[in-house]
């Protein structure tokens, strides 16, 4: 069932209707980098929160025998763009709290600084800039709504392709878990009060 359908079964049964702009994902250069045949595929989730659906939108680069977080194409300490091309963005009808930061219902890139321990997850309210990290110039920085720190994991079985996945909610919390070659990170997320 289409995210579209989802929402408008939410609107006939009485649920409120999302306030989130637009949720379709963004293909920034489509004439550039075509969506199809892309060597890192646009790919997105939806979740729940609130009685509301969440999406995520991302591109997903695999590591091609490369060592990509902590090598040369994402070293720790760095910003990275958390996935490929386009930035990774939210849509929320909902206020949420991302990681420990507060934001109001809209639409948000997620950026992250990888690190061997935890990582620190960025909210920005930028959301057509190209994802690269040359491009969080500083008026995109500036448009910053906060950062917070989760902790990495190290996993057994190594993930070949970038995976951001949803894990079934704990009470009010949501964890987004961003997934690549041996690492694991969890991001809180839930319901703003």
């Amino acid at each position: 069932m289409s995210l579209y359908a989802s929402l408008a079964i939410l609107t006939l049964t009485g649920a409120p209707a999302p306030t989130a702009a637009d949720s379709a994902c963004p293909v920034l250069l489509p004439n550039d980098v075509p969506v199809q045949g892309r060597k890192s595929p646009l790919d997105s989730l939806t979740f729940t929160m609130a009685k509301q659906t969440v999406k995520v939108c991302y591109g997903r680069p695999s590591a091609r025998g490369r060592t990509m977080i902590g090598g040369q194409m994402i070293p720790y300490g760095k910003l990275w763009r958390t996935g490929a091309n386009e930035p990774t963005v939210i849509f929320t009808p909902v206020a949420l709290e991302i990681a420990g930061v507060k934001v109001p219902p809209g639409k948000y890139s997620l950026y992250s600084v990888p690190g061997e321990k935890e990582w620190e997850i960025i909210v920005n309210r930028a959301t057509s800039q190209w994802g690269h990290e040359n491009a969080y110039t500083k008026e995109v920085e500036a448009q910053e709504v906060g950062r917070g720190k989760v902790p990495t994991e190290k996993l057994g079985s190594p993930v070949e392709t970038f995976t951001i996945s949803a894990d079934p909610a704990t009470g009010e919390t949501q964890r987004l878990v961003l997934a690549w070659e041996k690492t694991r990170v969890a991001i809180p997320v839930r319901a703003a009060s």
